[in-house]
């Protein structure tokens, strides 16, 4: 009975090590959906691209193509230092801490259990005229495990296979938040730089209008010109001296974004006045299926789904026994030593198999919901991609569309201060009113203005088309957490 008992745990044994070897494991195998891509952006028909090429543009630091030394200085610091970045670091590296967790389960348990004890007891003599005496003695045992829930159907691997996606998800999801703050930062650096470039435009605006103001005050007090033209001089001054102290408000908000977004307290960060706004890059387009390897959003839906579709085998492995092999082996002495000699030595071996008859639908409830779950996922996936193509024919569009207006704008500005000085060589003539003066220096303040605002925007739709075009990550960096450690892939 023993050598039966012996020889079937063998088999059974050998069994489970052939299924585990040829890899046997139930539900779907993984294979990524198709999604339609056009092979060019309608928007770069027609586009001539700027200087540098294409080829020659930055891929990974990309804000380095603004050339603006606060964000070459403060963007590397976005990976180490930015709180939401290194939130979503300790996410992805609870992920790959289940992951270890699930591959623990393809091994056996291995367990050893020691006791001794020391105890007296007290017996009498065959010698009446001793009475009675006591003896004091040791025992002891020492037992060790083993056992293994076979992985017969590949439920642990599923598993695994599962968390390793989600995982990889979540290091997508850290490369994701990266660079969206570091889009963030560069979107700030240049709301910051062209509040200085206004402040520039408004104090030599306020410079102007305190000499134009001077020259009037000298006319009024030779009684040449009316005393309204006076006033309005320096309601025009004032006017401006207002909106220049404004300005102050909005680039202390984006200075204290800066320094917010690298992890500083905002009195922490110093950011002096700059006169020099950030270069407009050359723009980095390449072709739409590229998108598919280079957004990290993109990658952490495709991972998604690839996770989705092993929870498929994990619950459909439910419907299948689950078999365990154990094995005891024990030394037992009393007293206790000699406790490791072979006469002393138990052992036992066994092996159980359970599995569900009726479990009134639970099952199969389960693979319904793991099937939709990853319908959605897929759906997800697909939505993802036709959003960042969306998004890049925005940018493309928005960007043709500025630079047609740059041009526009800039032979505004070229006129209205060309009308500006005509207007106060004519009322230096005595031919119009000083409300012609006034209003040719609105009109050069306004155009200005206009075209600080459309090459501030162009810049932001730069770095906004970096972001979606995925600042030159590429979904090859995912390391897999199946084949050992991925912590020096975090960064």
């Amino acid at each position: 009975m023993k050598s039966m008992n012996m020889k079937t745990l063998r088999i059974a044994v050998l069994a489970a090590l052939a299924c585990l070897a040829a890899g046997c494991t139930v539900g779907p195998d993984y294979k990524r959906p198709t999604v339609p891509v056009p092979a060019t952006y309608s928007e770069l028909e027609g586009w001539t691209q700027a200087q540098p090429a294409e080829a020659e543009a930055p891929k990974g630091d990309w804000w380095t193509a603004f050339d603006d030394p606060l964000l070459n200085q403060l963007e590397p610091m976005i990976s180490v230092s930015n709180q939401t970045v290194r939130q979503d670091y300790a996410s992805y590296q609870e992920a790959l801490a289940e992951v270890k967790v699930a591959r623990a389960s393809l091994f056996p348990t291995i367990g050893v259990t020691g006791s001794a004890t020391r105890q007296r007891a007290s017996a009498s003599t065959t010698s009446t005229s001793l009475g009675t005496r006591s003896s004091v003695y040791n025992s002891g045992s020492l037992e060790g495990s083993v056992s293994w829930d076979l992985d017969l159907w590949g439920e642990v691997r599923r598993t695994i296979e599962e968390n390793a996606a989600t995982a990889q998800a979540s290091q997508a999801t850290l490369a994701n938040a990266t660079l969206s703050e570091q889009v963030a930062l560069a979107t700030a650096v240049i709301d910051l730089r062209v509040a200085d470039a206004n402040i520039d435009l408004y104090q030599r605006t306020v410079n102007e209008y305190t000499e134009y103001l001077r020259v009037i005050a000298a006319q009024d007090k030779a009684g040449t010109i009316a005393p309204s033209d006076l006033v309005s001089a320096q309601t025009q001054l004032e006017n401006a001296q207002s909106s220049l102290i404004a300005l102050g408000v909005a680039r202390a908000q984006y200075a204290h974004a800066i320094a917010v977004l690298v992890g500083k307290n905002p009195e922490e960060l110093t950011i002096p006045h700059s006169e020099k706004l950030p270069s407009m890059p050359a723009i980095p387009a390449g072709v739409p299926s590229t998108l598919l390897q280079r957004r990290p959003d993109i990658a952490v839906a495709e991972r998604q789904m690839a996770s989705q579709n092993a929870a498929i085998g994990v619950e459909i492995a439910a419907y299948y026994p689950t078999v365990s092999l154990s094995a005891i082996g024990e030394f037992t002495q009393s007293p206790l030593n000699g406790l490791l000699k072979a006469a002393n030595r138990v052992w036992s071996l066994g092996g159980s198999a359970s599995e569900t008859i009726f479990d009134g639908g639970e099952r199969s409830g389960k693979v319904a919901a793991a099937r939709a779950a990853y319908d959605a996922a897929v759906a997800n996936y697909r939505g993802t991609v036709l959003t960042a193509f969306e998004d890049v024919e925005n940018d493309l569009s928005g960007l043709r569309i500025l630079s047609q207006q740059q041009t526009v704008i800039d032979g505004a500005v070229r006129d209205a201060t060309r009308g500006t000085q005509i207007a106060k060589n004519e009322y230096q003539a005595g031919t119009v009113d000083y409300t012609t003066v006034a209003t040719a220096q609105a009109t050069q303040l306004t155009s200005e203005e206009s075209a600080l605002t459309v090459h501030e925007q162009r810049l932001l739709d730069t770095a906004t088309l970096f972001g979606d075009l995925g600042g030159g990550w590429t979904a090859d960096w995912l390391c897999d957490p199946r084949h050992g450690s991925c912590e020096t892939a975090a960064h």
